[in-house]
């Protein structure tokens, strides 16, 4: 299956077409099922992964996604690179587009990603930052494709921390024809900013969204719950107020009675059990969290092809 990514760079899910998107699901899926038929299609590529945060899922489904594609990966944490010592990220940009084929890179502010992407000549991927998630969003939609067959008019509701992730959930819902509702208190709700890059597609659409501080109203009729953990890398110092003010919103056997009795439960990972969801949720039947897991590999290698092939 061939495809080529108009795009240079993968940054924000909004940068694409429901059809651009579903394409990269559908080759996802080709490379899941037939895995062999792509051992050698980036052979000679390399990619560079820049980590300013810890990774387990992101690292390791980058690293064998590269390998399982005939290309190679290298690791960068911080003090690795001269970015450490004030390099500027312009001039890292021109320099790694000399050498690599492709960058990776997970950080913390959004627009050190942008900067690199406008200084490199080679395709920036956006491995995770505090604005959004999008690697992960895309593969939880590919997942949800495995689950019910078919994603639009489906609906999905994300209860807790109005972060980095419930961002990329609401352009990927958005953009795949999906209904989105988000559940947090007053204090944690996603910003008027990031509403603003879909609202449009939503009213086209005839899409809901709904944000709300009431997790009976936001899961009523849900397809999929979803949450992820209430203090993320980088607001430690803030965890033990985030508790407080996020104890009513862990998702719990409660909370999914309110779902639809086939709603399936989903959280990108690392789990904290007992804050954001229940173990009984997170271990129990309805829960989808390690399909999710799986798939990022699969994704990530279809964004690799869908790039530098």
């Amino acid at each position: 299956m061939d495809i080529s990514l108009p795009q240079k760079d993968f940054l924000a899910l909004t940068d694409f077409t429901r059809e651009q998107l579903t394409a990269l699901l559908d080759l996802a899926d080709d490379m899941k099922r037939a895995p062999a038929e792509y051992r050698t299609a980036l052979t000679g590529k390399s990619l560079g992964m820049i980590f300013h945060k810890q990774s387990t899922r992101t690292r390791i489904s980058f690293e064998v996604g590269m390998y399982q594609l005939g290309g190679a990966a290298l690791f960068f944490s911080p003090s690795d690179m001269h970015l450490s010592r004030g390099e500027s990220i312009s001039d890292t940009g021109k320099v790694l587009s000399r050498y690599l084929d492709a960058i990776m890179i997970r950080t913390f502010a959004y627009e050190e990603i942008v900067e690199l992407a406008q200084h490199a000549t080679i395709p920036i991927i956006n491995g995770l930052t505090d604005y959004n998630h999008p690697c992960q969003a895309l593969a939880d939609m590919m997942t949800l494709r495995e689950h019910f067959g078919t994603l639009a008019g489906r609906k999905l509701t994300y209860i807790g921390d109005g972060n980095n992730m419930a961002v990329s959930l609401l352009f990927a819902c958005i953009r795949m024809g999906m209904h989105i509702s988000i559940a947090s208190p007053p204090n944690y709700t996603i910003t008027p900013k990031a509403m603003e890059w879909i609202l449009d597609d939503a009213e086209k659409n005839n899409l809901e969204i709904c944000l709300t501080d009431n997790i009976e109203e936001a899961a009523s009729g849900a397809d999929v719950v979803y949450t992820d953990v209430w203090a993320s890398m980088g607001q430690e110092e803030e965890r033990k107020t985030r508790l407080h003010d996020l104890a009513d919103y862990t998702v719990d056997d409660m909370v999914m009675s309110f779902a639809k009795p086939d709603a399936v439960f989903m959280h990108c990972l690392p789990a904290h059990r007992g804050e954001e969801v229940s173990a009984s949720v997170i271990d129990g039947p309805r829960s989808i969290v390690f399909d999710q897991a799986e798939n990022r590999l699969h994704l990530q290698k279809a964004i690799l092809y869908g790039l530098i092939q």
